[in-house]
């Protein structure tokens, strides 16, 4: 079985091949139960961002199942995806897996929330019923590797994230904020989030517009705002200087002709719109108009990479720590290869025990000296142990295969004097043998 990590991200893919493939929350479940049925995947998962697309899977094949399945399911064209896509197999799906969840291959370096969004990926994929063993102990060990990187780097020191870039895009159009209104569409986290940088920038005025009213009110009501629904939009928008859009929605929520009439209503004073929502809640052509600077996430490259030089140590020191979760996980890994071994030869030796036990206690029904019985039973007992091996290390010995009496060695602790050192034919006791062969006919 192969452990997979295929998808696209925002350094593979441009927004509008993203937003294409991008996968609506409420539609996961279904989509990742039909990945299992038609791509023929064991497990599987699915994170789905505004920056990616990654499907972890564990599969008897390759990624071209993914891959054609997530052609047929999003009717993308084929070709797109084939300059685009990625994919990782086993402990580089692992290492990748871990770089995704510890921010290292975020748009912004060290983001917290991608975390949280893999998080949600294992839970949703928990509860499709999709998820197996190997996945679930693979999001484990990547949990484990990313909470260490958020503690023992400073890589989540500073507040650079897509919420902090997106406030600092909009200081650069606005140099001060206390005089604006900003309206904010969505009430995630990525939205709370924004509405947090704004506040601390001392944001005259916040109104939230979501689609369930409560939501809305619950964070409007946090930073002293309003709270609209998505439908009541265009009457508010002309109140806005600043507009930031972050929502799951399918299909965009903000079109030409409504921001045109909100810009006659303001007397065509500016307006700064950034949509980080992918799918886009924005028409592209809202960015044709006068007095409107349209942004997307992509957008957002040059804040980002500002302050990605903050951080680059401390990726580094991630990198270390990510390296060893790859050597836990493969230790681990190659230790469950072992466990059918181990089990077996368990077995072996209790069989042993079991039929040697029954012929002691045959003797002590039958009268016989206790003491004696119990010798006799620990001789026979560790003549079966030994007979096995003692054969294969005897033959070992005589056709050269000297790495073998090495393993040995280790296997049974075994520590040689400087007289028995000098040779392993007589580390082994022919009269032993042949003592062992007599007990047990």
């Amino acid at each position: 079985m192969t452990l997979l990590a295929f998808g696209i991200n925002h350094t593979t893919a441009p927004l509008a091949l993203r937003e294409r493939v991008a996968f609506a929350p409420e539609n996961l479940q279904s989509a990742m139960q039909e990945a299992c049925a038609q791509a023929g995947l064991s497990e599987v998962a699915i994170l789905s961002t505004c920056n990616r697309t990654e499907i972890y899977a564990t599969s008897e094949s390759d990624a071209s199942a993914i891959r054609q399945w997530l052609v047929n399911h999003t009717a993308i064209d084929a070709s797109d995806l084939a300059n685009s896509y990625y994919c990782y197999a086993d402990q580089e799906a692992v290492r990748h897996m871990m770089k995704v969840a510890g921010g290292l291959d975020s748009l912004v370096l060290g983001e917290p929330q991608i975390l949280g969004q893999m998080k949600s990926a294992f839970a949703v994929a928990k509860e499709a019923g999709t998820l197996g063993a190997e996945l679930h102990a693979t999001f484990q060990q990547v949990f484990n590797i990313a909470k260490r990187v958020r503690t023992e780097t400073a890589i989540g020191e500073n507040p650079v994230s897509v919420a902090y870039a997106a406030v600092s895009l909009a200081q650069q159009i606005f140099s001060n904020l206390k005089q604006d209104t900003a309206l904010l569409i969505g009430a995630g986290e990525t939205i709370e989030l924004v509405a947090r940088h704004l506040a601390e920038q001392g944001i005259k005025h916040i109104i939230v517009a979501n689609r369930t009213l409560d939501r809305a009110q619950r964070l409007a009501r946090e930073f002293h705002g309003e709270a609209i629904l998505l439908a009541d939009i265009p009457e508010y928008l002309h109140r806005a200087d600043i507009v930031i859009s972050s929502t799951a929605s399918q299909l965009p929520l903000l079109g030409k002709g409504a921001v045109e009439s909100a810009l006659k209503k303001r007397k065509h004073k500016p307006m700064f719109m950034l949509d980080i929502a992918v799918p886009r809640d924005i028409e592209e052509q809202v960015g044709e108009l006068d007095d409107v600077y349209l942004y997307t996430v992509d957008d957002l490259h040059a804040v980002i990479d500002e302050n990605k030089k903050s951080r680059v140590a401390a990726a580094d020191q991630a990198e270390e720590i990510i390296n060893e979760g790859v050597e836990l996980f493969l230790r681990h890994q190659r230790a469950l290869n072992a466990v059918e071994t181990v089990k077996a030869y368990r077995q072996k030796a209790e069989q042993l025990r079991d039929l040697e036990l029954q012929k002691a206690l045959r003797s002590l029904q039958a009268g016989a000296n206790a003491e004696q019985v119990l010798h006799q039973f620990a001789r026979n007992l560790t003549n079966k142990l030994i007979h096995s091996p003692t054969t294969v290390l005897k033959e070992a010995s005589a056709s050269s295969r000297h790495h073998v009496l090495q393993v040995a060695h280790e296997l049974f602790e075994l520590s040689l004097g400087a007289e028995s050192a000098g040779s392993d034919k007589e580390s082994v006791n022919p009269a032993a043998t042949n003592s062992s062969a007599a007990s047990e006919s």
